[in-house]
């Protein structure tokens, strides 16, 4: 079983989220265990989760010890010799990618924390081993929604999660993009089908699969394609 941890400042962003669809469904048939923590509850009377950042400038920046406080209880509770990976969601981070998920996917534990304001007190990746890794080359107001991005690219590659033969011809499962895909109506205003694919002819499906796979993937995403 995987289990997931998340540290958010906002766990109610979660619930729908996890509760529904493949996330939902490998929960009910015990393939993970997701359990969202309130960073507040890291908090001693009177503290912040937040602070100003020595040396100035604008914004805010989560402090340590209320995050450390959790991940101390989680780690603490978790069997010895599990493979794990803390994770900080971050803009300035390793952008996220399938093989990360597939990373991710083999582990006993993932546990992810989502940044805020202008970021993590950075003593937290030397701590803990933490990556920091970004969704993208863009900045949004906090780290829950790369969280569950994060989440779902994991849970679904987790073995009885789905059907097996449809992480096989997906995109990037063979370092291509996967092939377009049609379905009823054969002809919609003038748009028709490949004829190919009315065929029934199995083979050249399949070929026909496999080159537009690579056209599309060069048209769009030709670096996935380096030293082919």
């Amino acid at each position: 079983m995987l289990h997931v941890d998340v540290v958010t400042l906002f766990p109610e962003m979660f619930a729908p989220a996890i509760g529904l669809s493949i996330l939902g469904r490998a929960q009910e048939r015990g393939l993970v265990e997701i359990r969202v923590h309130h960073l507040l509850e890291g908090l001693d009377a009177g503290e912040r989760a937040d602070d100003r950042p020595f040396g100035g400038g604008p914004g805010m920046v989560l402090r340590i010890e209320p995050i450390a406080r959790i991940l101390d209880g989680i780690l603490e509770r978790a069997p010895a010799g599990e493979r794990r990976t803390v994770v900080v969601t971050s803009a300035a981070g390793a952008p996220f990618g399938q093989r990360d998920a597939e990373q991710f996917a083999a582990l006993d534990r993932l546990v992810i924390v989502c940044g805020h304001y202008e970021g993590i007190d950075e003593r937290l990746t030397g701590l803990y081993g933490a990556r920091e890794i970004s969704l993208g080359d863009f900045v949004l107001t906090g780290g829950e929604l790369p969280a569950l991005a994060f989440l779902d690219a994991t849970v679904r590659l987790v073995a009885g999660a789905i059907n097996p033969d449809s992480l096989e011809s997906e995109s990037f499962a063979q370092g291509a993009l996967d092939a377009p895909a049609y379905t009823r109506p054969a002809a919609f205003r003038g748009a028709d089908v490949p004829e190919v694919l009315l065929s029934g002819d199995h083979a050249k499906i399949a070929a026909w699969r496999r080159q537009q796979s690579r056209e599309r993937t060069i048209a769009r995403r030709k670096d996935l394609l380096e030293g082919d």
